[in-house]
C-alpha cells in the first residue's frame, strides 16, 4: 500500500467513528428538541439570547429523565415482563429482529462489556493458527470454560465455544484492546505487536560472508562456494585453454 493510501486509511479510521457518533447525537438531539413540550417552553420562559443553549440543555435533560425512568421501570416485575414481551414480538419479525438484537447487543457490550466479557484469550483452532476469543465467566458441568469468539469486523455474530482450560492461552490484554483488534480486522494491531528479532545466522549458513546471505552456485544449486566434483577440472581446463 502506498504512503498516501495508508495515511488516508489511518485518517478514515480515526474520523469515521467520530462522524458516526456525531450523526447519532445530532439525530437524538433533533428528535428530542422537536418535542412540543420543549418548543412551548422556550418562547414563554427562556430569554431569546439563551435559546440555543437552552435547547441543548433541555433536550439532554429530557433524554436523561426518560432513560432513568425506563431503567427504574425495568427493575420491577412488570418492567421485566414488558421487556420480555417486546423481545418476543420483535424476534418474530425477520428483518427487524436482526437490527434490534444487533443494536441491543452493541449497547450491552459497550455499557457492561468488562462485566459480561472477561479477559481475551487465544485458542489454537488449527495447528499453528490461533484466534482471539473472550471469556464469558461461565463453565459447563464437565468443567469446560465457555468462550465467545466474535467474527471480524462484525462482533454481533460469532461462535460459542466450550474448551478445556489448559487449551486457553492468556493474551495479557484488556477487553477493549482485544475488541479493537477484532473490530479493525487486525489493522489496529500495531500497538500490541509482539517484538520480532532477526535470527542470528549459524555457522555454515553464510555467516562468514560480508552480506550474511551465503554463497549460491552458478549452476542453480545451493552450495557453500566450494567447487563440486568436476568444477575444479573444468576451471583448470578453461585456464589451460587460454
Amino acid at each position: 500500500m502506498s504512503t498516501w493510501k495508508r495515511d488516508f486509511a489511518s485518517g478514515l479510521i480515526v474520523l469515521a467513528p467520530l462522524l458516526v457518533l456525531l450523526l447519532v447525537l445530532r439525530w437524538i438531539y433533533q428528535y428530542i428538541a422537536s418535542i412540543p413540550l420543549i418548543e412551548d417552553l422556550q418562547p414563554n420562559i427562556i430569554p431569546t439570547p439563551l435559546e440555543p443553549v437552552s435547547r441543548v440543555v433541555i433536550a439532554f435533560a429530557v433524554f436523561a429523565t426518560v432513560v432513568l425512568a425506563v431503567g427504574y421501570f425495568m427493575r420491577t416485575t412488570l418492567g421485566r415482563l414488558a421487556e420480555s414481551a417486546v423481545d418476543d414480538t420483535i424476534n418474530r419479525i425477520p428483518a427487524l429482529r436482526v437490527v434490534y438484537n444487533a443494536s441491543k447487543l452493541a449497547i450491552e457490550t459497550a455499557i457492561s462489556g468488562t462485566d459480561e466479557l472477561q479477559s481475551p484469550v487465544y485458542i489454537e483452532t488449527w495447528p499453528g493458527i490461533r484466534m482471539t476469543a473472550f471469556r464469558t465467566g461461565k463453565k459447563t458441568r464437565d468443567g469446560k470454560i465457555v468462550l465467545f469468539m466474535p467474527t471480524a469486523p462484525n462482533i454481533t455474530t460469532g461462535f460459542v465455544i466450550e474448551v478445556e482450560p489448559e487449551r486457553v492461552e492468556e493474551t495479557g490484554e484488556t477487553v477493549e484492546e482485544g475488541m479493537t483488534r477484532v473490530l479493525s480486522a487486525g489493522f489496529a494491531e500495531s500497538a500490541h505487536q509482539v517484538p520480532v528479532h532477526e535470527e542470528a545466522p549459524t555457522e555454515g549458513d553464510g555467516a562468514d560472508t560480508p552480506d550474511g546471505y551465503g554463497h549460491v552456485r552458478t549452476d542453480g544449486t545451493p552450495g557453500d562456494g566450494t567447487p563440486a566434483d568436476g568444477d575444479g577440472s573444468a576451471a583448470e581446463g578453461s585456464g589451460s585453454g587460454e
